[in-house]
């Protein structure tokens, strides 16, 4: 049993099922990431095991201990940051860390250590005396995390949290939150709809969509081996290639690994294409290239390769080229019901 268990969960509100019948065990001190677009279900999922809202049906339990709808946020061992941080305007950074210290009355000694100790760890204790809208985008992100930090809960739970920060804080604040979690070992679930912070944060991904938790594995395992067709495509950018290779079958194939044919060594088990390409992104280490297989009809969406610029082949617009993906590396779909196969046989 893991240490946070959430068991045929279902949440409506009116006519739309927003979580619908997801079942998770989280082990203790792991990161597991919720990933998916907008509207999937992820965050309603994450404000039920805080308690901020309450399943229609379904259980969810942390620490051995049923979440009833009768324990409020305050009662449950959990520390919630969320995507616009919810720091109090009006109270300095280290009143916004020592409130839940505050509220749960401990003495003004410890609330004192606890805080600066925890602002240390941060790297804000020069920061505390200053209010938020004193502070960066990423100074109220580590004032944010400081204040769930300093409570020692069983769980994390982040909403979003990297979302406000810009593409260069976002990479710091991975490592840090990476980090983070090895030094305290503490369980943490993480919602999020970018796969960057996905692929490189969790320890598991649970792949969400409508509602449904569609695949969950290590970053690797869903990127590999995706369970059907939207994960596929959710995951990787470019996303993964999917040809017809027959009226029951989808072929995949992920862009990097569809390469010149002189790549590969000439005993190479690949499957060959020749490829007519559309339009050439230079990416400084990689070239997208993007065109056609031959005998597509003009009305199909480009196939597109992820090509090195250490793969010593131009490649221009307008020429048609030997293309190739190690055997290994294919991936088949039902054209029906998007579901991973084992083969092309149908």
């Amino acid at each position: 049993m893991g240490y946070v268990e959430i068991r045929d969960l279902h949440k409506t509100f009116a006519e739309v099922h927003a979580v619908d019948g997801v079942d998770l065990s989280i082990e203790e001190g792991e990161f597991l990431v919720l990933l998916g677009p907008s509207g999937c279900g992820k965050t309603t999922l994450m404000r039920m095991i805080a308690g901020l809202e309450t399943p229609t049906s379904g259980e969810i339990v942390i620490g051995g201990e049923p979440m009833d709808e009768d324990i409020p946020p305050r009662s449950r061992d959990i520390a919630m940051v969320f995507q616009s941080y919810a720091l109090y305007p009006h109270k300095t950074a280290f009143s916004n860390i020592a409130f839940p210290l505050e509220a749960a009355h401990k003495t003004r000694s410890e609330i004192i250590e606890r805080v600066q100790a925890t602002a240390a760890m941060f790297g804000i204790a020069h920061l505390l005396q200053r209010y938020p809208r004193q502070l960066s985008g990423g100074e109220r992100q580590r004032v944010a995390l400081a204040r769930a930090v300093v409570r020692n809960p069983g769980v994390f739970l982040f909403d979003e949290p990297l979302s406000n920060l810009d593409a260069r804080q976002r990479t710091t604040a991975r490592v840090e939150l990476k980090q983070l979690q090895r030094k305290l070992g503490t369980t943490i679930i993480y919602v999020t709809h970018d796969q960057v912070e996905a692929m490189g944060l969790g320890d598991r991904v649970a792949v969400m969509n409508h509602g449904r938790v569609l695949q969950i594995g290590t970053p690797r395992d869903v990127y590999d081996d995706p369970a059907d067709t939207f994960v596929a495509t959710f995951l990787g950018s470019p996303p993964m290639n999917l040809v017809e290779l027959n009226e029951a079958t989808w072929l995949g194939f992920r862009p990097e690994r569809f390469l010149p044919r002189a790549s590969f060594v000439a005993a190479a088990d690949v499957a060959a294409f020749r490829f007519l390409v559309r339009h050439v992104e230079y990416l400084g280490s990689d070239r997208l290239v993007y065109g056609r297989l031959d005998g597509e009809s003009a009305d199909e969406k480009d196939v597109i390769a992820t090509v090195p610029v250490t793969v010593d082949q131009p490649i221009a617009a307008g020429e048609t080229y030997d293309f190739a993906v190690d055997r290994r590396a294919l991936r088949y779909f039902d054209r029906r019901s998007g579901s991973s196969s084992s083969d092309g046989t149908g």
